[in-house]
């Protein structure tokens, strides 16, 4: 059975592993090495059984750890090719990384891995849907400010849904961000909010899948009971009720979250 494990999820940092068989896959490195090394430590695992590190994008939460980690331990990091030059431009990653484009699909060890296209405000944003080798999908998609049609084809399907909820409208709204910042995280190109959110996973869920992680909340415009609240809302609205229909979990900002076997 395939396993899905968050390091840490939130605006302070990401990070996410896929395994199965022993192997695993890494999905950004949003805090420093040493914070890393100590969460895969107390879940069990080793880098020796990491095959590949998944670059979403460029921003600071999600690949500040991705340098000093690099030089001790020389995984390949894969991700898009503006992504993968923005970091080496910037010295993001030793200039000795194993950078490998990946658009579209691509295999990274024993798993299959499609990359889709999301909306944000980077140089080139992407969501991620692996295929573990016994034919199990896990979908995610982080930093977005919209659902597109091929952000829907990535998820849809999948027997896990690892989605952001970064926001609530009001909290946000009613916030000390100053205008501009809530402007860029409501737009196309910033994050969604939980209403949104909530609206998708329900149309996956209707769709057929069942298992279900929120990511990536904001600190100051969200809580887990806000987003874990606003998707209950959406499925019951729906008729669907989650334990019955489907797993549900919101991901920790700052430990490692419970594994969710998919």
């Amino acid at each position: 059975m395939a396993t899905f494990l968050s390091l840490y999820s939130g605006s302070s940092g990401n990070c996410a592993l896929v395994g199965e068989n022993g192997r695993y896959l890494c999905v950004d490195m949003g805090k420093n090495c040493k914070t890393t090394i100590n969460a895969l430590y107390s879940a069990g695992l080793s880098v020796a059984d990491l095959d590949g590190i998944l670059i979403t994008h460029e921003h600071s939460d999600h690949v500040s750890g991705l340098r000093v980690f690099l030089k001790h331990y020389p995984v390949p990091v894969y991700g898009s090719e503006a992504t993968l030059a923005y970091l080496a431009d910037h010295g993001m990653v030793p200039p000795t990384a194993q950078l490998q484009v990946l658009e579209g699909c691509g295999r990274v060890g024993e798993f299959e891995v499609r990359s889709f296209h999301t909306s944000h405000d980077s140089v080139d944003c992407c969501g991620f849907r692996v295929t573990a080798p016994s034919g199990r999908t896990a979908a995610l998609a982080t930093d977005l400010g919209v659902i597109t049609d091929e952000v829907m084809q990535g998820l849809a399907g999948a027997d896990l849904v690892v989605l952001e909820a970064n926001y609530d409208a009001v909290r946000l709204r009613t916030g000390p961000y100053p205008y501009y910042l809530k402007a860029r995280i409501a737009s196309p190109r910033g994050h969604l909010c939980n209403a949104d959110t909530g609206e998708t996973l329900t149309k996956l869920l209707q769709c057929g899948c069942e298992r279900f992680a929120l990511c990536h909340l904001s600190q100051e415009n969200n809580t887990p009971e806000l987003a874990l609240g606003a998707v209950t809302s959406a499925f019951l609205a729906a008729g669907a009720l989650p334990g019955r229909d489907g797993l549900l979990r919101v991901l920790s900002r700052s430990s490692v979250t419970p594994a969710i076997n998919f």
